[in-house]
């Protein structure tokens, strides 16, 4: 599945950057004016939409432009292997299959938009309810990093070996992000300023896939967002606790939409315990 992910991110990433100077003469707004959707964000995900259906009918994909696309058959041969229900936030894979693939076609729009060079097609492969291979590939780069459960991350070649980094938060570099609605903007705001002093600082790449995968390679410290999808951080989230980062919620909650935090064992508890206190996953 992890050879598969790759091969469809990498056609994907180079079509993300074949389309976008007529791409972004194409725009849409999805939940807010300043929630951005381009041509190439819908023509990427269809493009591995028909790829996975062509390489495995029978799986389910969810990706962030068309949601829940179902295979053709109601099941396939990893399907089978893998068994149980693929469910997540979004519930069981479509189609009936026991493996669901999550997509994030161009994860960074608005970077995409504006042709800052941090923007990522994040694919990741679920079977029985767990993210088993993931790719995230930047798309402005070519760099690329991936994971298999149980197999380790790496960054093309090289393995990313379980990250070191401060031991104290004070000295934490910390990424996160921020929503489009303006009243969650007004509560993340709050949250940074109450954050900023007991840390290092603080850094907004705009691409919750690549804030990832830099905690796993060591160049973040630590990382959290509010308001994050399945495609947002299935991929980068592998490739993080493949490299031995803890990627959870707060109070034992798993990493989803009330919050995601990605930190080395040393650093995780006392930034978990900050946005805790902080009402990180407060607000609207």
């Amino acid at each position: 599945m992890l050879e598969i992910a790759v091969g469809l991110a990498r056609e994907a990433a180079a079509t993300a950057r074949r389309l976008r100077a007529e791409a972004i003469a194409d725009v849409e707004t999805k939940s807010t004016a300043t929630d951005v959707v381009t041509a190439a964000d819908k023509a990427v995900e269809r493009q591995v939409i028909e790829a996975l259906r062509r390489l495995r009918p029978g799986d389910g994909v969810l990706g962030e432009e068309y949601g829940e696309a179902a295979g053709e058959t109601s099941g396939s041969a990893a399907g089978e292997k893998h068994g149980g229900a693929a469910g997540e936030e979004h519930g069981a894979a479509a189609g009936g299959g026991a493996v669901r693939w999550i997509l994030d076609p161009i994860d960074g729009t608005v970077n995409y938009l504006y042709g800052l060079p941090q923007y990522a097609v994040s694919l990741a492969a679920e079977a029985g309810g767990e993210v088993v291979a993931g790719v995230v590939i930047n798309a402005a780069t070519g760099d690329e990093w991936t994971a298999y459960l149980g197999g380790g991350a790496y960054r093309g070649e090289r393995r990313l070996r379980k990250v070191t980094g401060p031991v104290e938060l004070s000295q934490t570099l910390v990424g996160t992000g921020f929503g489009y609605d303006a009243r969650r903007r007004a509560h993340q705001g709050r949250v940074l300023a109450g954050l900023i002093t007991r840390v290092r600082d603080i850094r907004r790449f705009g691409a919750a896939a690549l804030d990832l995968c830099a905690v796993a390679e060591g160049t973040l410290d630590a990382y959290f967002e509010k308001g994050l999808n399945p495609w947002d951080h299935a991929a980068g989230g592998l490739i993080a606790r493949e490299a031995g980062v803890i990627v959870a919620g707060l109070d034992g909650a798993p990493p989803g939409l009330d919050m995601v935090v990605a930190a080395p064992p040393a650093i995780f508890q006392p930034l978990h315990d900050a946005l805790v206190e902080l009402d990180a996953a407060g607000g609207p």
